[in-house]
C-alpha cells in the first residue's frame, strides 16, 4: 500500500501523515525463521527508566495500556485454530485460558497475558491434531504504522523452545507484503533477535541479527523492545540500545524494499516450529520442544507478559 497524504480519509480509514489507521487486504505468514545472526550490540544514548525515548518530531498515536480487564476489541483481533504456519506445535484459539490480564510485579499498571496451555488431541478446523493451543491476536484493519516508532515493554519465561514474539506485517500475500521482526525469542534466555523478510529474503532471511543482553540482564525481566521505521531504515532496539541497523541498500541486495506502507502489530506465543528447532535441533518429543519444557506447559508456568504496546508517527 502507497504512502498517503496527510489528512485524506480512504475507504473509511482516517490517514495522518504516513500512519494508516486501518487498511486492507489479508497476510498470510508467519514470524521469520531464521537463526539469528551473531551480531554485537551497539549502545545508543543512555534509556529513559522506562525505554520509551520516542524519535524526534514524533507524536503518540497509539498507546495499549493493557490496564482493563479485558481486550479491547476495537483495537485487536484474535487468531483462531484455522491459522497454522512455521510447524508450530500449538494452534491458536479465542479463550481465556490462553490470553489473559493480570498486574504482575514490575508493570506500570495491567499487563496482557498470553499463556501456551497443554491440551492433548485439540483438534482444528482443517482436522490437525495439537497438544498446545495458545493465544495470537494483531490490530489489522485497526490500526497500522508506515514511519515512526513502535515499542512493547514485554517480560518472558525461561524455556528452550518456546516463540514469543513481537512483530509487524504489511497487507497483501507474504513475502511481497513485508515483516518486521522486531522481537523473536526461542528459550535462549540470554538472547532475542530482529529480521526483516520480503521477496528474496523471507524464511530463512539474511536480514537478521541477534541481540545479547548484557551481564546480569536476561528476557525474564522487563525490557523495551522497538523498531523505529523510516523511508531510508529501519532500526531495533532493546531498552532504547539500538543494535541493529538496516538500510534500504541492505535490503536491495537480496530483493526489493517492502516496508515504504503501514504495517500492523503481531504479539503471539508458539511452541515450538522451525525457528526453535533450528536453535536447539529438538526433534522430541515435539518438533523443536524438549521434554523439560512440555512439564513447563503442564505446570502451567510459562507467561508471555506485555505491559503496553506505544506508537509515535513521525511528524
Amino acid at each position: 500500500m502507497a504512502t498517503r497524504r496527510a489528512g485524506w480519509t480512504i475507504g473509511g480509514c482516517l490517514v495522518l501523515t504516513t500512519l494508516a489507521a486501518c487498511g486492507g487486504g489479508g497476510a498470510t505468514a508467519g514470524s521469520g525463521t531464521a537463526p539469528p545472526v551473531s551480531g554485537t550490540p551497539s549502545p545508543a544514548s543512555s534509556p529513559s527508566p522506562s525505554g520509551t525515548t520516542p524519535p524526534p518530531s514524533a507524536a503518540l498515536i497509539f498507546a495499549e495500556e493493557f490496564d482493563g480487564a479485558a481486550l479491547d476489541r476495537t483495537r485487536w483481533n484474535v487468531e483462531g485454530p484455522a491459522f497454522h504456519v512455521n510447524n508450530e506445535q500449538q494452534r491458536y484459539i479465542d479463550s481465556p485460558d490462553t490470553l489473559g490480564f493480570a498486574r504482575p510485579a514490575g508493570a506500570e499498571g495491567g499487563a496482557l497475558v498470553l499463556r501456551p496451555v497443554w491440551r492433548p488431541g485439540f483438534t482444528a478446523p482443517d482436522g490437525s491434531r495439537a497438544d498446545f493451543v495458545s493465544a495470537r491476536i494483531d490490530t489489522a484493519n485497526k490500526f497500522a504504522l508506515t514511519y515512526g516508532k513502535i515499542s512493547a515493554r514485554i517480560r518472558m519465561p525461561a524455556g528452550s523452545g518456546l516463540w514469543p514474539a513481537f512483530w509487524l506485517l504489511g497487507y497483501g500475500n507474504w513475502p511481497d507484503n513485508g515483516e518486521t521482526d522486531i522481537m523473536e525469542y526461542v528459550g535462549e534466555r540470554g538472547w532475542v533477535s530482529s529480521a526483516m523478510h520480503g521477496p528474496g529474503y523471507s524464511g530463512n532471511t539474511p536480514i537478521a541479527r541477534r541481540f545479547d543482553f548484557p551481564t546480569g540482564e536476561d528476557v525474564t525481566g522487563w525490557h523495551v523492545y522497538s523498531v523505529v521505521r523510516t523511508a531510508d531504515f529501519v532500526a531495533f532496539s532493546v531498552d532504547d540500545r539500538e543494535f541493529y541497523r538496516v538500510t534500504k541498500a541492505d535490503v536491495e541486495r537480496f530483493g526489493p524494499w517492502r516496508f515504504d506502507g503501514p504495517q500492523y502489530v503481531i504479539l503471539n506465543f508458539a511452541v515450538g516450529g522451525a525457528y526453535p528447532n533450528g536453535v536447539n535441533r529438538v526433534e522430541t518429543p515435539y518438533f523443536g520442544v524438549p521434554q523439560a519444557t512440555v512439564d513447563l506447559i503442564r505446570a502451567g508456568t510459562p507467561t508471555m507478559e506485555v505491559d503496553w504496546v506505544r506508537a509515535w508517527a513521525s511528524e
